[in-house]
């Protein structure tokens, strides 16, 4: 399907200066696949954006994400009038924003500091106003198509049979409940023992900061989800979901990785990541799981949820490993061993976690 461009048809001297123009803005994470020299034209007529299109915005009001993460994981300040490259795409975050894709070009907001495009609904009371943004335009190439992250994804591997050795997710309680952490800490440990350790973030909203954390880590190979071509997975149905998922399992698996350690986003009762976790558990990607929770409460109802659908639970870790008491209840409560970033990151006692077998348990009453 062909598009009016900027200003109807581009001239040959705006097609030439348009190279030029892209290289002095800002280019956000989520883009870091994409080969801009394809980028022939600008579309801002008869079109309305998808999730994953490129746009070329320039920043009108700064608000509460005052940084933008470039392709290097360097966050750099933001200032009214700047041209960023960013790609439109839902969010789910209860700690920030509830955003989701507009129907047209006009004035949205930049949701995420890894450069998602989006219309903020809702936001923590703890956060400012988003930052706004005026989108020029969608970047289109020289077939006049609208450029899209998908079509710069990772390709399927050549040997997508190969199964890693041992595979592990970390799911959680919530956002900010210590996922992240878990998953560095699990590498690490893994990796001081001598493993070839693996990992991918599944789902969530486009930046680098777990990226970055697992491959500071040691990770002989780290991917997510933006590397399949999205700068979110909300609102995505299952087999979009599916289709990340295993894409980046095979990627990993192709690298021959001992271990592979992947974390699901946000909580157990948000859609995708249930959705999620239920077709990991009837393909059987994961050998274990480890839950991370905030404090007992949250352990103890994640570890029902999860044992009730036959998860195979290994132990809980999260942020309320910090506390002495509230480990204390979450063992108690849920009859789990409670794991912390001194056992994770400890080679020999992260070793046997990983490679027992789950332990046998029954529901808390």
């Amino acid at each position: 399907m062909q598009h009016d461009t900027l200003n109807h048809k581009p001239s040959k001297l705006r097609e030439a200066r348009l190279p030029q123009r892209l290289a002095r803005t800002k280019r956000a994470f989520t883009t870091r696949r994409v080969d801009l020299d394809q980028a022939t034209r600008i579309i801002r007529s008869g079109v309305a954006p998808k999730p994953g299109d490129l746009v070329l915005a320039r920043v009108t009001a700064i608000g509460q994400h005052r940084r933008i993460e470039n392709l290097h994981g360097r966050r750099g300040d933001l200032f009214v009038g700047d041209e960023i490259i960013v790609a439109y795409g839902n969010r789910y975050a209860p700690d920030q924003f509830e955003a989701f894709v507009p129907d047209d070009l006009s004035e949205c907001h930049l949701v995420a500091g890894g450069g998602v495009a989006s219309k903020m609904t809702v936001k923590h009371v703890s956060m400012k106003l988003p930052t706004r943004i005026e989108p020029i335009g969608l970047l289109g190439n020289a077939a006049g198509e609208v450029m899209n992250l998908r079509n710069h994804a990772l390709s399927h591997p050549a040997n997508p049979f190969r199964r890693s050795p041992v595979r592990i997710v970390v799911a959680g309680s919530s956002m900010n409940a210590g996922k992240t952490t878990t998953v560095a800490s699990l590498v690490r440990g893994l990796t001081l023992a001598g493993f070839r350790v693996g990992a991918a973030k599944l789902t969530g909203t486009g930046s680098g900061g777990d990226l970055w954390s697992m491959i500071d880590s040691g990770a002989a190979a780290a991917l997510d989800f933006t590397d399949a071509g999205h700068a979110s997975t909300f609102g995505l149905d299952t087999a979009a979901l599916t289709g990340i998922a295993e894409n980046l399992l095979a990627a990993l698996d192709d690298r021959n990785c001992d271990v592979v350690i992947c974390e699901i986003a946000d909580g157990l009762l948000q859609q995708e990541t249930a959705a999620l976790l239920e077709v990991a558990r009837q393909k059987g990607w994961f050998d274990g799981l480890i839950f991370a929770a905030g404090d007992a409460m949250g352990a103890a109802y994640g570890a029902n949820w999860l044992l009730e659908r036959q998860h195979d639970l290994l132990a809980i870790s999260g942020l309320l490993t910090a506390s002495p008491l509230a480990s204390r209840e979450a063992a108690a409560a849920t009859g789990l061993p409670i794991v912390g970033i001194p056992q994770l990151t400890d080679p020999i006692e992260v070793a046997k976690l990983i490679f027992s077998k789950p332990p046998v348990l029954k529901r808390v009453a």
